[in-house]
């Protein structure tokens, strides 16, 4: 079930994709912008890759939702990959806090956290799924 209720049809009505998909243009349009010059091909590109990999990494995992295993995985790797995203956050925030905004990446840390939760609990619901299905 999504928020509303509503039977859950594609990877785009999953709560965890929405959030990580908003959280995701915060990076890149909030972070990402003001890093400082000598990082863009470092740090601020790692952030772009990672930030966009977690909200894939669900589109293209739901096509194998039925089977359990490749489910969890790529459920399993979404969290992998926000925690790099944490980790690269806490970069921002201790290294550039002269030039992106620590109480949004502190935010963003926080929203972070509360997918990898989110990421959990469906990995432990969506065990019957396959039984579920009409």
């Amino acid at each position: 079930m999504t928020e509303t209720g509503n039977t859950i049809k594609s990877f785009k009505d999953l709560i965890v994709y929405k959030s990580l998909y908003s959280t995701m243009l915060v990076c890149l349009k909030e972070v990402v912008p003001n890093l400082p010059k000598e990082e863009k091909f470092d740090l601020a590109d790692q952030i772009r890759r990672c930030c966009k990999a977690g909200p894939a990494l669900i589109a293209e995992g739901f096509a194998k939702r039925y089977q359990k295993l490749y489910w969890r995985k790529y459920i399993d790797d979404t969290i992998g990959e926000c925690n790099e995203m944490i980790h690269h956050l806490m970069i921002c925030v201790d290294v550039y806090s002269g030039y992106v905004d620590s109480k949004k990446c502190l935010e963003l840390i926080g929203q972070y956290d509360v997918i990898c939760r989110q990421l959990t609990k469906l990995k432990q619901v969506w065990t019957n799924y396959h039984d579920l299905r009409s």
